[in-house]
């Protein structure tokens, strides 16, 4: 079981609009400052945040309580005009948790209606996070023959085509930044991730290593994912044979 919080910056819009037409350079600063801000609080309490779009985050926020996401949601009223919404929801798989918080929010199931708090929160079950850590192995090759922005069509068409493979595995799939991405994985994600990079590999040459960390908090099951993904760079870099995936 897994639990999952939807972050969105409320009335978002309307708001930017009060700021005049030369305010792009303002909202990317701000946007910026609500991820540090959002990261640092749910970081706190063993927990990571994915950049889903810039006015909206996914946080695995298993282990969090109701009284958990109120403290968050002051802290963060103190640093900033704008408001958040938090939806969340539990599943057997991360998808299924994301569509439960979508159903709270759509059919307004408030859990804390000062503090736009909607969603369920199952403490009977054991909550537990599989992340599998994917990065582009040798990226530096093919800078060779291809400019940054050429470089980075390919990071963004190998990320769309990671999506689409793994939600049909009930996983949601983020860009990291770099050529790094992590999948909030189901079982079959697991299992299948090997047929995964076979098929990138054959169908677009690119060579992808993942660590995979299983845990019951997802800032734990990340160190263990990226632990893992540093054991296959070891193995590479002492000259033996490495794998494709390694699993703590």
């Amino acid at each position: 079981m897994i639990q999952l919080s939807i972050l969105k910056i409320t009335e978002y819009g309307p708001w930017t609009l009060t700021l005049g037409s030369d305010r792009e350079h303002e909202l990317q600063m701000l946007q910026a400052s609500i991820y540090k801000q959002i990261q640092k609080l749910f970081s706190e309490k063993n927990c990571l945040v994915f950049l889903n779009r810039s006015d909206e985050f996914f946080v695995v926020s298993n282990g969090l309580t109701l009284d958990d996401h109120i403290e968050i949601q002051k802290k963060f009223k103190e640093s900033f005009e704008v408001n958040l919404t938090i939806s969340i929801g539990f599943g057997e798989s991360p998808f299924e948790a994301n569509l439960k918080a979508y159903d709270a929010k759509q059919n307004n199931v408030i859990l804390n209606k000062e503090h736009n708090i909607f969603g369920f929160i199952d403490n009977s079950s054991e909550l537990n996070v599989s992340i599998m850590h994917l990065d582009v192995d040798d990226l530096k090759s093919k800078r060779k023959d291809n400019s940054p922005f050429e470089i980075s069509l390919k990071i963004f068409e190998l990320y769309s085509k990671t999506a689409k493979y793994f939600i049909e595995k009930n996983s949601l799939t983020f860009f990291m930044g770099g050529d790094n991405y992590m999948v909030v994985a189901s079982n079959d994600a697991k299992n299948s991730v090997q047929s995964f990079i076979d098929m990138i590999k054959n169908d677009d040459n690119i060579s992808l290593n993942c660590g995979i960390g299983n845990a019951q908090t997802s800032r734990d099951a990340v160190k263990l994912a990226t632990k893992s993904l540093d054991t296959i760079r070891e193995i590479r870099d002492s000259g033996k044979q490495k794998p494709d995936v390694y699993e703590l």
